[in-house]
């Protein structure tokens, strides 16, 4: 009895070790950045928490998938706005948003209710693309997506009416913590990690790896896709309101090209095949990008003041990008999950 208990336990642990390795230095890094780090290095472990929310939700298609998109940042906009609609100042709207509904014109709503509508809202228009995206495959898929992208730029930029055109939709409440962006990020992963793991996430990793056999086997690539497409764009879309939030503003240059070709590269730096290459690509990336950026903004060694030129952060961000391609094309994971040590495994296996 004791054997069967034991092989129970060390099957559930190890199910979820792959979870347990990605949250458990997230949350000591939480703990220690909120008792001893200063406002800046807090800042940016609230942004590098967002972040893996959004890389995340690339993941949990390109990923799966085999196929890039550059138009989920489209999802993570949809969101944005419609939380900044519900819940910006009820006085300002009147006049910057003329456009709107009444009923977003001219009320406020609570932030929860807001945020889930609005991540409902990006879910809905992600399944709505994919409807007729998810019949392409490929490059043509990853064009298209980009396409979407460009669409909603420019609709958002021209729509002054609703969405302020360029200009920058400000007074959103500020209610994005570390806890919450660790909680947020949390769920991101449990989410992502159940996918892959469930027999949907299996099929469309065997789309992924030979589309001809997988059609040949009875897996429907069509519907495969569409389910991790829509999958996405709720996570996308938990992003969005996570920035929103967090920033106070929104604006449509936010979510555009920048913003779509980070999120790819720390994908690719951790490795876009494996869940913990989405989350450890966030952590390199993030710590490059913010180690570069304090040596650019000047450092005191002593009496002499010393400083990078502008610009150089995303050189070494490219050059490393470069030589993961090169020489490690499938990322610093190599498309594996963290896994449960063999000592360990044997140990407990064997235990009486």
């Amino acid at each position: 009895m004791k054997k069967t208990l034991s092989s129970s336990s060390l099957f559930t642990l190890r199910f979820w070790f792959p979870v347990l390795a990605l949250l458990v230095p997230l949350v000591l890094v939480v703990l220690a950045s909120e008792q001893f780090g200063p406002l800046t290095l807090r800042r940016t472990v609230v942004e590098a928490l967002i972040r893996i929310v959004v890389v995340v939700g690339l993941y949990i298609f390109i990923g799966n998938s085999g196929i890039i998109s550059f138009g989920h940042t489209t999802f993570m906009a949809i969101a944005a706005y419609a939380t900044a609609w519900q819940t910006c100042c009820e006085m300002l709207k009147p006049i910057t948003m003329s456009g709107l509904p009444p009923f977003l014109r001219d009320q406020t709503f609570p932030a929860l209710p807001a945020a889930v509508s609005s991540i409902a809202l990006a879910g809905a228009a992600a399944f709505l693309c994919g409807l007729v995206l998810m019949r392409l495959s490929g490059l043509a898929a990853s064009i298209s997506t980009l396409a979407v992208l460009f669409i909603l730029n420019v609709t958002y930029s021209n729509w002054d009416s609703v969405t302020m055109g360029t200009a920058s939709i400000v007074g959103l409440p500020n209610y994005v913590t570390a806890w919450l962006a660790f909680g947020c990020a949390a769920f991101a992963i449990l989410v992502a990690y159940l996918y892959q793991t469930s027999s949907k996430g299996l099929a469309i990793r065997a789309t992924r790896e030979d589309e001809v056999a997988a059609a040949a086997s009875g897996i429907s690539l069509y519907w495969s896709r569409l389910f991790a497409f829509t999958l996405s764009g709720f996570v996308m879309g938990l992003g969005g309101v996570l920035q929103a939030h967090y920033l106070g503003t929104v604006s449509i240059n936010t979510f555009f090209l920048n913003l779509t070709f980070i999120g790819l590269a720390m994908l690719v730096v951790g490795g876009m095949r494996s869940l913990a290459g989405a989350v450890v690509g966030v952590v390199v990336v993030t710590a490059i990008v913010d180690i570069f950026r304090r040596i650019e903004a000047g450092v005191s060694i002593g009496s002499y003041e010393w400083s990078l030129p502008a610009g150089t952060q995303e050189l070494v961000l490219a050059a490393i990008m470069l030589l993961i391609l090169i020489f490690r094309k499938d990322g610093i994971m190599g498309g594996r999950e963290f896994d449960l040590p063999m000592q360990v495994s044997r140990e407990k296996g064997n235990a009486p």
